[in-house]
């Protein structure tokens, strides 16, 4: 129990914590100061819970603490800055300016002790999720004497109001993540106004629904906050505490007001307010001696368990298996033995599986799943368990959150996860995507059923416009092989990249065409096939990807029959393609270029003189009478080619 000289400290550390944030926006004439506010109380308070320690910052047993609403930047950067983390006063004087620390919304990697970027709302709330199953997983691979960290998420009322939190909380009540504290903002103010006027929710029951432990408090009582910590840290399901505050908290006439949501107090504002609370209103960025010491505790108790935790590492008999998981050597790995064949067809889902497996008998963090289709994504890890206690994940129909906890699971700093669904179901999935590529992370994407293709299902499972959605998207790797052999040699790529990479596989089955060398897939694209004829440049070159590189070969062949000198290039990767020299680039695309892909395929005019593609969506009937009837054949190949050569 606290005495009243010790909740006078925690006050004044509150009201400098919140007027820290507010003299930040102030200063930036940009940001959110409501939210940061309003949560100051609960964030001193959970200082003193938290373990992280600012020397060691990616200290594998640290609490993981997720700022969901992106909005709450400042409070993100003054805490940081607090508990002694690389982000200075300096930087805070430099929020939301160009090349800062301290960016309007939080970036991982760019900001020290930011485990997450978060700002599209929901996500954030899905990638705590991600975190506390990564935690699962790990102390039940490991032991609990290694792993027995917490997750913390700080969450809004958009936060809850977006559907990606609903299906990342279902995921998570489902596997009682017990490690899972999210701390629930609920203000009830939005950037139109009152909650009220668009959402009504009882989201006690909702959680409860979900199989979540709900505790209901003030957000401003430092005791009521300190104890539903306290509990829901021995709680047997994830917990959400419900923590009633006002926006903006502390100001003299804008709290609870949706005003403070999204704009500075303004000078007067905050000297008034200042003022008022006893705090000296001529000072900006003032942070009193007994408030520094107190926010450097948090340091100085993590790094001692930091410490501790280094001792029990030193002689458990889990470290080897620790250190592989942390550095995996992908030189371990047997990859499945194809022969090349005409006559044996296979999916590239199908041989993407057998190398899924490979992966997984090799890398003890290589883990994953799909969303409820891994019998046609091919994923399942044969032999591998189920999540929690094993390495395969049922997201459940839950494309949305499955991106997002990925995302999660990805920076917990120890596993190699994939996700699965249909490619035309990719879309579900864009939001977390986009942040991954952001970030950097490590997520592998697993797209199945990739073109028309697909056949049967009709236009609403058949993906046009989604391989271009992709490659357009910077930092991720989009890669669709021809056939097994590819498919190999794009995971080999892939495996050694900083970064999200997706494969864009068939449903149907394709010849196994040759071996294929690392090096050639490294450079986006290759030489499959050269003219035979006996000329010193090929007219025409056609370069093709997946399903359509077999249809190029043998459009060559015709070609070639008509006596125009034809070459394939097959292009497994567009964007590593894009990123070869002028000459490479050139070396490979000599006389009229066609580009043959089942898709959307505009960015191929970049290289192209032309482009068969699809300018509508499909249409139901059989894949191979679907090819047909757009216009996939060899023979429009040869009138396409024709026409470019004026013949």
């Amino acid at each position: 129990m606290l005495d009243e000289k010790e909740l006078n400290e925690y006050q004044l550390m509150a009201d400098s914590l919140r007027f820290l944030c507010a003299d930040m926006v102030q200063n930036a004439n940009s940001g959110h100061p409501g939210a940061p506010m309003g949560l100051a109380d609960i964030a001193v308070v959970l200082s003193y819970h938290l373990r992280i320690n600012p020397k060691n910052p990616n200290w594998l047993n640290r609490d993981r603490l997720v700022f969901s609403g992106g909005h709450a930047s400042a409070l993100v950067y003054a805490l940081l800055h607090l508990w002694g983390f690389d982000v200075s006063l300096e930087d805070l004087k430099s929020f939301r300016e160009l090349g800062s620390k301290t960016p309007g919304h939080p970036e991982y990697r760019h900001t020290p002790g930011v485990e997450i970027t978060t700002g599209p709302l929901g996500q954030g709330i899905a990638n705590a999720v991600g975190f506390a199953a990564a935690s699962k997983l790990a102390q039940n691979l490991l032991d609990d004497t290694l792993i027995g960290h917490k997750v913390y998420c700080l969450c809004g009322d958009g936060d809850l109001e977006e559907g990606i939190s609903y299906e990342a909380c279902s995921f998570a009540g489902k596997h009682a993540l017990d490690n899972l504290i999210v701390i629930y903002d609920s203000n009830n103010i939005t950037i139109e106004g009152d909650c009220k006027i668009a959402w009504n929710e009882n989201v006690r029951m909702r959680f409860e629904a979900q199989n979540w432990n709900v505790l209901e408090i003030s957000g401003h009582d430092f005791l009521e906050i300190d104890k539903a910590l306290e509990c829901a840290k021995q709680s047997t399901k994830p917990t959400l505490v419900i923590a009633k505050t006002q926006i903006a908290k502390g100001s003299k006439t804008l709290c609870g007001s949706h005003k403070a949501h999204g704009a500075p107090l303004g000078a007067s504002e905050i000297y008034q307010s200042k003022e008022a609370l006893g705090l000296n209103p001529e000072a900006s960025f003032f942070i009193p001696n007994s408030v520094a010491l107190r926010f450097k505790n948090t340091a100085e108790l993590g790094e001692l368990a930091n410490t501790k935790w280094n001792q029990i590492l030193a002689k458990s008999p889990k470290k080897e298996l620790l250190e592989q998981m942390l550095s995996p050597d992908f030189s371990k790995i047997a990859y499945p033995v194809f022969e090349p064949s005409k006559d044996v067809k296979m999916a590239t889902r199908v041989s993407n599986g057998m190398i899924l497996n490979a992966l997984a008998n090799a890398l003890p963090n290589f883990i994953g799943g799909s969303a409820d289709l891994a019998p046609s994504n091919n994923t399942e890890l044969k032999g591998k368990g189920d999540f929690p206690e094993g390495r395969n994940f049922h997201f459940g129909i839950r494309e949305h959150a499955m991106g997002a906890i990925s995302n999660g699971i990805a920076n917990y700093g120890l596993f190699l996860p994939f996700c699965a669904t249909f490619f035309v179901f990719s879309d579900y999935m864009a939001p977390s995507v986009r942040v991954a590529s952001l970030m950097q992370s490590k997520v592998f994407y697993i797209w199945t059923h990739d073109s028309i293709g697909v056949g049967e299902d009709g236009a609403t499972h058949e993906p046009i416009e989604q391989l271009s959605h992709f490659r357009a998207m910077p930092n991720l790797k989009v890669f669709r092989p021809c056939d097994a052999f590819e498919n190999i040699a794009c995971w080999q790529v892939a495996l050694e990249i900083q970064g999200p990479c997706a494969f864009v596989l068939s449903r149907q089955n394709l010849p196994l065409l040759e071996e294929v060398k690392k090096e050639h897939v490294l450079r986006g694209a290759y030489l499959k096939r050269d003219s035979v004829l006996n000329v010193k440049n090929p007219q025409i070159t056609l370069i093709a990807t997946g399903s359509e590189v077999d249809l190029a070969l043998s459009s060559a062949k015709l070609l070639e029959e008509h006596k125009i000198a034809t070459r394939v290039i097959s292009a497994p990767c567009y964007d590593l393609f894009l990123e070869q020299d002028r000459d490479y680039r050139n070396s490979l695309l000599v006389g009229k270029i066609i580009a043959i892909e089942a898709g959307r395929a505009l960015e191929w005019f970049v290289f192209a003189d032309a482009v068969i593609g699809m300018s509508r969506f499909g249409a139901s009937g059989k894949g191979e009478d679907l090819f047909r009837h757009f216009g996939f054949t060899k023979q429009n190949v040869l009138e396409t080619a024709k026409n470019l050569l004026g013949n």
